[in-house]
């Protein structure tokens, strides 16, 4: 069994409350020496902030505030400013993947930008984005490992997985992804599987995955049976929309499965070895032109899948991003400035 890696040293007693809570990429960038505060589902509600501030050194918000309305937001940002508690903002996502005239998700993201004391975000490209669109300055730390290949599980060459990861907003058009997967594995040797939540998975989906002779597999929400069916395959097309990074991309990384994504946003940035596919449009009629898709599948079949990345540099790169968490939360506590007066 593998040693752990030893976190970095936070300041001792240091509390952070993060949101979301439970999350494999949150779990993983905590620094030694910090508590994380047990998750009451309340550290957005600006009353349960206010009434427990000094239990609170930190908030740290990754995901996970899109419902808020932008009254709800201002009403939570104000209270942070009100108590003194320092927000410390990690931009994982910073378009809106289907903008719609209700859509809130630029507005809080504008929102939190402004009120954050330091915001993080994983790749230069976003920090640049940042940049133009708020002014604001983003430290830029690489996504760390969240696997490890599993060593009973082998990949099985000319394997390919489209990932359906909710057929939701976020991905163009499901059944065109599908189509076009399986027309790249076939010019490519391979054949196609289909990974998804089945019972998220639309009709016109799961008819269009019967009608080309591909398989449809249950895709595990995370941990390590997540890690396992990236690592059976071959090449795994992740369809993702611009503005975002890819969490299954690391893994991918870190199990040695050959990634097609699009070439939109930062996941050739994430990773080098990417095998882009032109830009799908923004919008929600999805924006998929086939072709490129197709193309980039039978192209990244005809190059042996990667090697698992090397787990020394993977090791000291969490280290690493650790460390830099570990600065950040002690710095923004030790310049918290309390309503009591309190240095």
């Amino acid at each position: 069994m593998e040693e752990e890696v030893p976190t970095a040293p936070g300041r001792p007693g240091l509390r952070v409350a993060t949101v979301p809570h439970a999350d494999p990429y949150v779990a993983a960038v905590l620094p030694a020496g910090v508590t994380r505060l047990a998750e009451d589902g309340r550290w957005l509600d600006p009353d349960h902030l206010a009434a427990h501030a000094a239990e609170v050194d930190v908030v740290h918000l990754h995901v996970g505030y899109g419902h808020l309305s932008a009254g709800e937001l201002e009403w939570w940002t104000e209270a942070l400013r009100r108590t003194g508690v320092p927000l410390v903002v990690t931009v994982h996502r910073l378009a809106d993947p289907a903008p719609d005239p209700g859509s809130r998700h630029d507005a809080n993201v504008a929102a939190v930008l402004a009120t954050a004391e330091v915001v993080l975000t994983l790749t230069p490209g976003a920090a640049d984005e940042i940049a133009e669109q708020s002014g604001r300055t983003a430290i830029v730390v690489a996504h760390p490992s969240i696997a490890r290949p599993v060593p009973e599980v082998g990949g099985e060459r000319g394997l390919v997985g489209l990932v359906l990861d909710g057929a939701g907003p976020a991905l163009p058009d499901a059944v065109g992804l599908v189509r076009a997967a399986q027309s790249g594995a076939v010019s490519g040797g391979g054949r196609l599987r289909v990974l998804a939540d089945p019972g998220a998975v639309p009709g016109g989906v799961r008819t269009a995955v019967e009608a080309v002779g591909a398989e449809l597999v249950a895709l595990p929400p995370d941990g390590e049976r997540r890690a396992a069916a990236l690592q059976e395959l071959h090449v795994a097309v992740l369809p993702e929309r611009c503005g975002g990074h890819s969490r299954d991309l690391e893994v991918c990384r870190d199990v040695g499965t050959r990634v097609v994504a699009p070439g939109c946003g930062w996941f050739t940035e994430q990773w080098s070895d990417v095998v882009p596919y032109a830009d799908p449009v923004r919008g929600a009629d999805g924006g998929l032109d086939p072709v490129p898709l197709a193309a980039a599948v039978a192209v990244a079949l005809a190059r042996p899948a990667p090697r698992p990345a090397d787990r020394e540099w993977r090791d000291q790169q969490l280290a690493a991003v650790r460390q830099v968490h570990a600065q950040v939360y002690a710095s923004v506590a030790g310049d918290r400035l309390w309503p009591d007066g309190r240095p």
